[in-house]
């Protein structure tokens, strides 16, 4: 997590997700690839994992979005605090609430329960939460 201050006039989002190894990751990585500098964009988990998965940085390099070099990273309420607007990816990640700081839930499709899984469940992950970031990425940049 980059903990340098950052633009003031420069909207930030941190997306979290439990193990910061998926569905987070992919979000900030979609999310870079849509506005660039634009935004300041994090990502971390509340029970971080030890890597990225595979088969979600497979699928966005597809798109060109690049997380391989990406680790995950535990959340804190000064990461909260940083961003000032927090995506929790699913629901199974419960973040602290924490004085001026916007939370929003994204209920993902957990496509694995309709048994689709592999790379096809992975794209089909990859393009819900691509769409929540172009719409996010709306809002974030409608207000400057």
């Amino acid at each position: 997590m980059n903990s340098n201050a950052q633009d003031s006039t420069r909207p930030s989002v941190l997306f979290v997700c439990v193990k910061n190894g998926g569905k987070s990751q992919m979000a900030a990585g979609l999310m870079k690839l849509e506005v660039g500098d634009s935004v300041t964009v994090t990502s971390a988990g509340t029970k971080p994992g030890s890597a990225v998965n595979a088969l979600s940085a497979e699928v966005l390099q597809d798109l060109g979005a690049d997380i391989t070099t990406e680790e995950p990273t535990l959340l804190t309420e000064d990461d909260m605090r940083a961003a000032g607007n927090v995506v929790v990816i699913g629901t199974e990640a419960q973040v602290p609430e924490v004085n001026g700081v916007h939370v929003e839930v994204w209920e993902t499709d957990e496509t694995s329960l309709r048994g689709i899984e592999g790379r096809e469940r992975m794209e089909l992950v990859r393009d819900d939460i691509h769409s929540r970031v172009k719409e996010l990425k709306q809002r974030l940049l409608s207000g400057r």
